[in-house]
């Protein structure tokens, strides 16, 4: 059996978010927490302007402290402005994170977006559903039918989670 690498605290990684068909996102991030499961890092805001999505600003400044599983089929990134306060919850569906420490690229998390994706306020009063048509429309299902339908049983399983307890147990370590 192959160990699974761990991640040092405070050391910087890449996070790369494949993005296929579109262009995949790289940035840099500093780990928190890895305990061979679940990984925490903080990584700014990548983006060089505000960008409206229509529920929430993301803005140059803004911190996320995001979280992966090697074993969960999505991530969960808090998101918060640059004085700390809590703009809300960002939640990926994508396939299990994987950690590579090869060099020489250095230590990195690749994660698979499957296109859908949830939003929780930092109030808990707002509980989006977000991208099912993108989901939808990209033919994951056609393709990949248990892949498709792990990802809809993801979102399921965040959606129940935001409504119970707002992401704590699960963001805990």
């Amino acid at each position: 059996m192959t160990p699974v690498p761990t991640l040092t605290p405070a050391t910087t990684i890449t996070v790369r978010l494949l993005k296929a068909p579109r262009p995949d996102v790289e940035y840099p991030a500093t780990v928190l927490h890895d305990d061979g499961d679940h990984v925490a890092v903080r990584a700014p805001w990548f983006g060089d302007s505000p960008r409206d999505m229509g529920f929430e600003v993301f803005e140059p400044g803004d911190v996320w402290i995001e979280h992966f599983w090697r074993t969960r089929w999505f991530s969960i990134k808090e998101v918060r402005t640059a004085d700390g306060t809590v703009k809300g919850w960002y939640c990926d569906v994508a396939r299990p994170a994987a950690v590579t420490v090869d060099p020489p690229a250095g230590p990195r998390i690749a994660i698979a977006d499957l296109d859908l994706d949830l939003w929780l306020s930092a109030d808990h009063a707002r509980v989006l559903r977000l991208d099912e048509d993108e989901f939808e429309a990209s033919g994951l299902a056609d393709r990949e039918p248990e892949t498709a339908a792990r990802a809809v049983a993801s979102l399921d399983e965040l959606e129940a989670t935001a409504r119970a307890d707002g992401f704590k147990a699960l963001l805990a370590w």
